[in-house]
C-alpha cells in the first residue's frame, strides 16, 4: 500500500446512444449494450486483451439471469478473460457508485486500472409471476401425483395468469419518482416557467455539443442510433409551455417535456494510476477528487425523495476545504428539471442553510453558465444506473478541452439517497 493515497486519473469514456423505451433498443438486454459500450471503449482505448484490476457496473433493473452481468460482459468482450468483475446497485447513483468504488481502490494501491459503469433497460424490465400463480407453481414443483397436479391447474383462473406489470414506484410510499419530485417541487415553489427553461436549455446545449464534434469520442453508435434519441434541437420554452401536466394533478408544474423519459443505454469510464496510463502513452483527462454519499428519511421526514445530494454535497465540501462558488463546471442529473431547480433552492434559502445543513447561512448559488454546460439527462435521456458514466466521461473530457479547472457531479437516486463527486486537473 502507498505511503499516501494515489491519484486517480481519469482516461476516458464511452456509450452508446440513449435511445427512448420501447424504441431502437427494445430488443437489446443489458448485456447487449454494456458489452456494446464496453467494446468500443477497449477499441478506443487499445485495450484488447489487457487484464484490467476490476471491471465495476450495474443494473437498477435487471432479470435474473443477469445474476452475474458485469463478469458475463467482460467474458465476451476483447479484455482478457483474466478481468475480474463486481455488479453493484444504488439506483440512479449505481453508474457514479461504481466509479467511486474503484477509485478508491486504485488510490489504495490495490488495483492500477479499472472500468466503471453501467447500463439499464426500461424495454426488457422483468416481468414477475403474481403470488397465486408462483404458489401454485410450487404446488405442481412439490406435487407427487397427477391427481394432486390436475387439482391444483383446476383451480388456477385467468386473472392468475397475468405478470405483475414493473412500475416505477417508491416501494414505501406507493409513490412514483415523478409524484414525489412534484411534492418537492410544490415545496420549493418551482414553477413551470422555471422547468421549462432549463429543459430547453439542457436539449439546446446537448445539441450543440453534438454539432461541434464534443460527443465524437465519448459514443460508439449503437443499432442505427448515432445520438441521444430524446434530443430534440429545437426544443424551446414556447413549445415546451404547450405540454400538458403528467405529475402533480391538473394544476401540477412537470410535464413529458420538462421530465426525462424512460431511457434505455450504457456507459462505461477507464480510470487509472497515473503510472499505469503513462506506461500505455494515455493521456489524463481529469482526476477523481474526492466523494460523498447520502441519505434522506423521505418516508417519515420534511425531505423530498430526491433531495439527498442537498446534505451530500456541502459534506464533500467541507472536506475538501472548498465553497460551492469554488468550481468552474457543475453537473447536476436531470432526473427533472424540479428537482434540479428545488436542489439549488435549498442551498440558496439562508434559513434551510442554518436549520438543515448547519451553516451559518445559505450553502452557495451557481452561475447558470456553468451547469451542464454540455446539457444533460433531459436531453440525453437516463437509462439510470448509466448515467454517472455519462457525466463523468463528459465533465472529465470538458476539463481536459478547457486547460484544467474543478468540477462538481451530483446525482440523486431512488430511496432518498444521493452521490457527489468532485473532479479536477
Amino acid at each position: 500500500m502507498p505511503d499516501k493515497p494515489r491519484r486517480v486519473a481519469i482516461i476516458g469514456g464511452n456509450r452508446i446512444p440513449f435511445a427512448r423505451s420501447n424504441s431502437a433498443y427494445a430488443q437489446a438486454s443489458n448485456q447487449d449494450m454494456l458489452s456494446a459500450a464496453l467494446d468500443g471503449l477497449v477499441t478506443r482505448f487499445n485495450l484488447e486483451g489487457e487484464r484490467i484490476g476490476e471491471v465495476v457496473a450495474g443494473a437498477v433493473l435487471k432479470h435474473s439471469r443477469d445474476f452475474n452481468l458485469t463478469r458475463e460482459t467482460v467474458l465476451g468482450s476483447r479484455l482478457s478473460a483474466e478481468t475480474p468483475a463486481i455488479d453493484i446497485q444504488q439506483a440512479c447513483g449505481t453508474g457514479l457508485q461504481a466509479v467511486i468504488q474503484v477509485a478508491n481502490k486504485i488510490a489504495l494501491g490495490q488495483i492500477d486500472s479499472a472500468i466503471a459503469g453501467g447500463v439499464d433497460t426500461t424495454s426488457d424490465a422483468p416481468l414477475a409471476l403474481g403470488d397465486d400463480l408462483r404458489q401454485i407453481l410450487i404446488g405442481l414443483n412439490n406435487a407427487k401425483t397427477n391427481a394432486q397436479r390436475l387439482k391444483l391447474l383446476a383451480g388456477l383462473r385467468p386473472g392468475q395468469l397475468i405478470p405483475a406489470i414493473p412500475r416505477n414506484e417508491e416501494p414505501r410510499t406507493g409513490l412514483s419518482m415523478g409524484e414525489h419530485a412534484a411534492r418537492t417541487a410544490l415545496q420549493w415553489g418551482v414553477t413551470r416557467a422555471e422547468q421549462d427553461e432549463l429543459a430547453a436549455r439542457s436539449h439546446q446545449r446537448l445539441a450543440a455539443a453534438y454539432e461541434r464534434g464534443f460527443q465524437d469520442d465519448l459514443l460508439t453508435p449503437y443499432l442505427g442510433l448515432t445520438r441521444d434519441q430524446n434530443l430534440r434541437p429545437d426544443s424551446s420554452v414556447e413549445k415546451l409551455a404547450k405540454l400538458k401536466p403528467v405529475f402533480g394533478g391538473p394544476d401540477g408544474t412537470m410535464t413529458a417535456g420538462n421530465s426525462t423519459p424512460l431511457s434505455d443505454g450504457a456507459s462505461v469510464v477507464l480510470l487509472a494510476s497515473e503510472e499505469w496510463a503513462k506506461e500505455r502513452g494515455l493521456p489524463v483527462l481529469a482526476y477523481f477528487a474526492g466523494a460523498e454519499t447520502a441519505a434522506v428519511d423521505y418516508v417519515h421526514g420534511d425531505d423530498g425523495l430526491l433531495t439527498a445530494p442537498v446534505y451530500a454535497l456541502p459534506r464533500l465540501l467541507e472536506r475538501d476545504g472548498s465553497k460551492l462558488g469554488d468550481f468552474d463546471l457543475y453537473e447536476i442529473h436531470e432526473a427533472f428539471a424540479s428537482q434540479v431547480i428545488a436542489t439549488l433552492k435549498a442551498w440558496s434559502d439562508p434559513v434551510f442553510g442554518k436549520e438543515r445543513l448547519g451553516l451559518d447561512g445559505a450553502f452557495g448559488e451557481i452561475d447558470p453558465d456553468k451547469l451542464n454546460v454540455n446539457g444533460s439527462s433531459l436531453g440525453a435521456g437516463h437509462p439510470f444506473a448509466a448515467t454517472g458514466g455519462r457525466i463523468v466521461a463528459a465533465l472529465a473530457k470538458e476539463l481536459d478541452q478547457r486547460g484544467g479547472g474543478r468540477g462538481v457531479i451530483s446525482v440523486c437516486a431512488a430511496g432518498g439517497q444521493g452521490v457527489v463527486a468532485i473532479l479536477e486537473k
